[in-house]
């Protein structure tokens, strides 16, 4: 099982690859062979999920059985699945992230890398610090939340 915590600000080089930092990169050798699936986010915070290979094929089927027939269930299948890249460490551990992927979150230079415990999520480093400066008073607290002591 996965354990991905923390940020970590990393940069894109100019044929947009990015090193993996030393501590994700040794807990993806262990989870999953440094094999991983990228994708867009399905919110509007264009951030991208980085998913390890195992994580990804037990979430893929259940959005593919998703209805096709509702037009919610078929943005999330084409966001998640349509911009779904398969790649695999490269002995430096680095990554190419594909042209498409970089355009739709924004990405440039600096990035923040976010541990979401069983995933990652690849941020451009001024929207991430953007959102982190937005008010969150305008979500409803689901009731789960309200029962959370911090």
């Amino acid at each position: 099982m996965s354990n991905f915590l923390g940020s970590h600000a990393i940069n894109m080089d100019a044929k947009g690859r990015l090193a993996i930092p030393a501590k994700v990169r040794e807990e993806l050798a262990q989870t999953c062979g440094g094999r991983i699936v990228l994708t867009a986010n399905a919110d509007e915070e264009r951030c991208l999920l980085v998913y390890p290979e195992p994580e990804w094929e037990e979430l893929r089927p259940k959005i593919e059985a998703l209805p096709n027939m509702n037009k919610a269930a078929r943005r999330l299948q084409r966001l998640l699945l349509g911009n779904a890249a398969p790649m695999e460490l490269d002995s430096a551990g680095r990554i190419l992230i594909p042209p498409t992927l970089r355009s739709y979150a924004y990405l440039e230079k600096k990035l923040m890398l976010i541990g979401q415990g069983k995933k990652l999520e690849l941020w451009s480093e001024e929207r991430w610090f953007a959102w982190l400066d937005e008010s969150s008073g305008d979500d409803d607290m689901p009731p789960e939340m309200e029962a959370l002591s911090l």
